[in-house]
Order: C-alpha cells, then structure tokens, then sequence
C-alpha cells in the first residue's frame, strides 16, 4: 500500500491517526510520524486494525474477542511508547477499516474494542450513532462522533465499504461538509437525503491519506469557512 503525503497533510489537520503496523506502519514510520505530528504541534491517536497488512486491514479476520482485546493492546501501546519517546502522550484511539464493521455486526467484538480503548483512558472515534458509540457510554469511554467526506453513506447512515464504494469528487467534498453542519444531512451513494445523528455535535472529520485525491480532499475542507466555525476538527 503506497504511503501517504504526510508532509502535505500534517499541517493541514487538527489531529492525526497513526497506524499501528497490522495493516500499516513499523516503528520507524511511526516514530517519523509522530515528529512530523510534534512539529506542527497536532495531537496523535492510534489507528489500530486487524491484523491484515496484505489487505490493508480492510477484510474480513477470524479472530475471537479475546485476541482481538490483546492485539489491539499491543498495538495501542505500541504506539504510546513511540509518543512517549517525543514527550508525548496519546490523545484518542480510532479503529481501521473492517474493525469499523467487525463491531457493528458483534456486540463481544465491540465489548473488546471498547475495553482495550478504556484502559488507556483516551476518547473513541468512531461513527454516530455505531455499535462503538452505544458501548463506549456503557463502559464510561468518552467518544468523539466522526465524519466521512470522501465515502458514501448508506440509507442506514452507515458507511459504504471502501472496496465497493464508487469514489466521491472531489468538488463535492466541501459542499458535502457544509451540507452537513447546516442542514445534519448526507446524500447516499444513491443521491438519497440522510441524517446521520451529528445535529448540535462537536466531530471529527475524516480525510483518508491512501486515498488518491487525499492531498485536494484536506485542503477543500480545510479552507471550508463553515467548518471553522462551527469549531470542528480535520
């Protein structure tokens, strides 16, 4: 998988994921990361997944929840001991691609998810309204909502998967955004109106990095008025 413009897109964002080495990532990219995160002064959450570098986290794996509980632990602090070494501290966790997915279908899954975002005392980022959302309240795991941009919604106010969803233009990607903080409406993937729950909320909004419009994605965004405004982050 090619690497993302970090350079380009750091200076760009108010927070930054930071894979973990199972779907992307190895010590020496994580440790770059978080400098270039540290020099632009931009907090780090990890960005933890199944363990699927060939698919780049985003297949289906077999895996119980209790070995979904560890290897997310040893991935989060994995990660925590990079930020560490640069005096800094992890700000939030957000699980990648079919985790996302994983966790909307099984309650045990997203119970382990939950459980190993909890012991780092960090918020969960992760769709309104998902199956993470309903369980980090449960366990008293603050959570952060999300938007995503440069995906599809279905009818449900879920996401589209990635591998089977047709790309969004780019010109439509700040319109998309300030449709949302005026009117808390996405249009589907079929051009369908749906609310997807972030009406009066504080989100994060997404821009994928391997995506190949990702470095036009984030500057559309970030140069939206109403996205300042309204004091969201990128």
């Amino acid at each position: 998988m090619q690497k993302g413009p970090d350079d380009e897109l750091m200076p760009m964002i108010d927070l930054a994921n930071v894979a973990c080495g199972f779907h992307g990532g190895d010590p020496v990219t994580m440790h770059k990361t978080i400098k270039l995160a540290k020099k632009y002064n931009v907090p780090v959450g990890a960005h933890p997944s199944l363990p699927d570098r060939e698919g780049f986290g985003r297949r289906y794996i077999d895996i119980s929840p209790a070995d979904l509980y560890d290897q997310l632990v040893y991935q989060i602090g994995a990660l925590v001991g990079m930020l560490r070494a640069e005096g800094m501290e992890l700000n939030h966790v957000k699980t990648h691609g079919y985790l996302y997915r994983f966790t909307q279908a099984s309650e045990e899954h997203c119970e382990a998810v939950i459980r190993a975002i909890k012991l780092f005392n960090v918020p969960c980022v992760q769709v309104a309204g998902s199956r993470q959302e309903k369980m980090a309240a449960k366990f008293g795991v603050p959570f952060i909502p999300e938007f995503y941009p440069d995906l599809h919604y279905d009818t449900a106010g879920g996401l589209v998967p990635l591998l089977t969803s047709s790309r969004v233009p780019i010109d439509t990607i700040k319109e998309k955004v300030e449709k949302l903080i005026n009117q808390d409406i996405v249009l589907t993937q079929e051009n369908e109106p749906v609310r997807i729950g972030l009406e009066g909320r504080s989100f994060s909004c997404c821009i994928h990095s391997d995506l190949p419009s990702k470095s036009r994605n984030g500057q559309s965004i970030a140069q939206s008025p109403k996205l300042t405004q309204a004091g969201q982050t990128l």
